[in-house]
C-alpha cells in the first residue's frame, strides 16, 4: 500500500509537473502563513492519508483515510502539547474516507457501504465488529470515496460521485446527494448533477446545506471553476455533466440543454483548487467576525500547468446569508518553486473553539487556535 501511494504521487508529479516534497511537520508549520493572533500546532501525527474527521465523546477524534483503508481514533495531546499515540479502529476497508459519530456509535463510509461501530469510545483498544447498515452503493473507485455527516434532521447524508471525469451515468444514484436513516433504511436521492463532493455543512442560523464540488478536468487551466453549492429542495439538479459553474456548457454533453435549466453555484472557486471539507465556524474563541463564516480546505490542483489551491480559505457570508468574499486563512503549503509540502482535506470545530485541519499528504492533523485580542 505504501508503495502504491508513492507510485501515485510520482505519477501525479510527472503528469502535472508538481513536486510533492514530504517534510517534517514542525518545519512545514514554520513556513505556513496565518492571520495575526492565531497559532498553528500539530494536534496528531503519524496518520497516513488522514482525511475526514469526526468528533466523538470525551474529545476523541475519529479519522477516516483513503487508500490506506484504515480508521483511527485520536486522543487530545498530552499536558506537554505533544501528540498522543493513536488507536487503530479498523483496517482493510475500501477507501473509508467518511466518518460520522452519533449516540455513542461511529459510522464509517466505505465506497459501497456504511458501517456502524457501537459503543466505540469505550472500546478504542478493542474495537467491536461493525454492523453493516447499508451496502447498495456502487463499487466504482473513481470518485467513489464518500463524505458522511449527520444533518439537523438526525439523518445520515452522503453523496455518490460520477464514475468518470465526464460522462452521463445511466443509474440515478450516480452524481447524487442522498440521505438515509441511521439504521440504513429509507434512502432518498435529494439532488443530482453533482460531479464529486467530499465536504458539506449546514449554515448554523438557517440550517441550509452547502457543499463543495470539484469541477471536471481537461477544459484548460482556468475552466471550469470549482463550486460552492446550496441544496434547498428535493429534486434539484446542479448541472453535471451538461453545464459547469452555472454558465459553461459542456462541449460533449450540452447539446439541447441550457445552463438556465440547472441550479447555479452560490460561489465559484478558482479552477482545480479542489475544495473538500468545509465548516461554518460556531465557536467563540476566534474574533467575532469569524463566527458563522465558512472555512474551506482546498486540497490543491493536480492538472494545472501552474498549481493553485493548497490552502484553507474563508468564505465570508453577509447578514442575508449569502457568500460575498474569499480570503486566505492558512497558506504556504504551495512553495514559490512550485513544490508542495502539504494538502489540507477536512476541517473540524472543537468544543474549545479551535479548528482541526487534516493533511493527507503529511499524515497529520493541525490545530488552529486564536490567542490574540478580541
Amino acid at each position: 500500500m505504501k508503495m502504491l501511494n508513492i507510485m501515485l504521487t510520482m505519477l501525479l508529479s510527472v503528469v502535472t509537473g508538481t513536486s510533492f516534497a514530504r517534510g517534517n511537520p514542525e518545519d512545514v508549520i514554520k513556513q505556513l502563513h496565518i492571520p495575526a493572533g492565531f497559532t498553528l500546532s500539530i494536534y496528531a501525527d503519524q496518520l497516513p492519508n488522514a482525511r475526514s474527521l469526526a468528533l466523538g465523546d470525551n474529545g476523541v477524534v475519529f479519522v477516516g483515510t483513503g487508500r490506506e483503508g484504515k480508521v483511527y481514533a485520536v486522543q487530545q495531546p498530552g499536558a506537554d502539547g505533544r501528540p498522543q499515540p493513536h488507536q487503530l479502529i479498523a483496517s482493510g476497508l475500501n477507501m473509508p474516507n467518511g466518518v460520522a459519530y452519533k449516540d455513542g456509535a461511529l459510522y464509517v463510509a466505505d465506497i459501497n457501504r456504511i458501517l456502524r461501530y457501537d459503543a466505540i469510545t469505550g472500546h478504542l483498544t478493542n474495537p467491536p465488529s461493525p454492523t453493516v447498515i447499508y451496502d447498495q452503493f456502487p463499487s466504482d473507485r473513481h470518485h467513489g470515496w464518500k463524505y458522511l455527516r449527520f444533518g439537523p434532521d438526525n439523518k445520515l447524508y452522503t453523496a455518490v460521485g460520477a464514475p468518470c471525469n465526464i460522462c452521463l451515468p445511466e443509474q440515478a444514484i450516480y452524481t447524487a446527494l442522498v440521505r438515509l436513516n441511521p439504521d440504513g433504511s429509507d434512502l432518498e436521492i435529494l439532488a443530482r448533477g453533482i460531479r464529486n463532493t467530499v465536504g458539506f455543512d449546514w449554515q448554523p442560523e438557517t440550517k441550509r446545506l452547502f457543499f463543495s464540488e470539484n469541477g471536471r478536468d481537461y477544459l484548460g487551466d482556468d475552466l471550469p471553476p470549482d463550486e460552492l453549492n446550496e441544496w434547498s429542495a428535493k429534486g434539484e439538479h446542479f448541472g453535471y455533466p451538461y453545464c459547469h459553474g452555472g454558465e459553461i456548457p459542456d462541449p460533449e454533453f450540452a447539446a439541447g440543454k441550457s445552463c438556465q435549466q440547472f441550479k447555479a453555484p452560490v460561489w465559484k472557486f478558482k479552477a482545480h483548487v479542489a475544495p473538500l471539507g468545509l465548516r461554518f465556524y460556531q465557536g467563540k474563541q476566534f474574533p467575532a467576525d469569524y463566527r458563522h463564516q465558512l472555512f474551506v480546505a482546498q486540497h490543491g490542483s493536480w492538472n494545472r500547468s501552474e498549481p493553485q489551491g493548497y490552502r484553507v480559505a474563508l468564505i465570508k457570508f453577509d447578514k442575508a446569508g449569502q457568500p460575498t468574499a474569499e480570503e486566505d486563512v492558512i497558506s504556504g503549503w504551495l512553495n514559490k518553486d512550485g513544490t508542495v509540502s502539504g494538502r489540507p482535506v477536512d476541517i473540524l470545530d472543537m468544543p474549545d473553539g479551535s479548528l482541526l485541519i487534516s493533511d493527507d499528504m503529511l499524515g497529520v492533523i493541525y490545530k488552529l487556535s486564536y490567542q490574540g485580542k478580541q
